[in-house]
């Protein structure tokens, strides 16, 4: 089984996901794109959103991603107090490390935080909602919204958590 590690921009902050991502997708979504800019607003903080908006994430199970070194160092961004969705940034640099859906079983990860060979693109979601005027890359498949493919990894992924694999 393959593990990645990310890394804050300094280095005090280090997560480990275990094995292959449930999903490596790009989001346009109205809060990723907010959450980007409000993350990268923070001094000093470097990118986690593509120059065209979207936010790339490798997401993975909430029983294969772990903070390895820097927990203590992990502040919650929310776009509204009591949102379910919480925006995980290491104070010390102010890196966007990954979200996390409350009532979810898995974790986005930031994909601008892992370095070295990384799973290619398999989906852009919500470009309904995009606002650039780069070209839509062609990489992978756009969705308008939210496609049945991505819900049904998701359930796959929750499926195999349940029966230990």
């Amino acid at each position: 089984m393959r593990n990645r590690i990310s890394s804050c921009a300094c280095g005090r902050v280090r997560c480990e996901a275990v094995g292959e991502p449930i999903l490596s997708a790009v989001c346009y979504c109205s809060d990723c794109q907010e959450g980007g800019r409000r993350i990268e607003a923070l001094p000093g903080a470097p990118p986690v959103r593509d120059p065209d908006g979207g936010t790339p994430y490798l997401v993975y199970r909430d029983d294969r991603f772990h903070c390895l070194s820097g927990a203590d160092l992990l502040a919650d961004h929310r776009l509204e107090p009591g949102s379910p969705t919480r925006r995980v940034v290491a104070s010390c640099c102010n890196s966007g490390m990954f979200l996390k859906f409350e009532p979810g079983f898995w974790v986005s990860s930031y994909r601008a935080r892992y370095q070295g060979d990384l799973p290619p693109i398999e989906m852009r979601n919500q470009t309904r909602r995009r606002k650039s005027d780069l070209p839509l890359p062609s990489d992978a498949p756009g969705y308008r919204a939210f496609p049945l493919r991505l819900f049904w990894k998701l359930i796959a992924a929750r499926v195999a958590m349940l029966v230990g694999r």
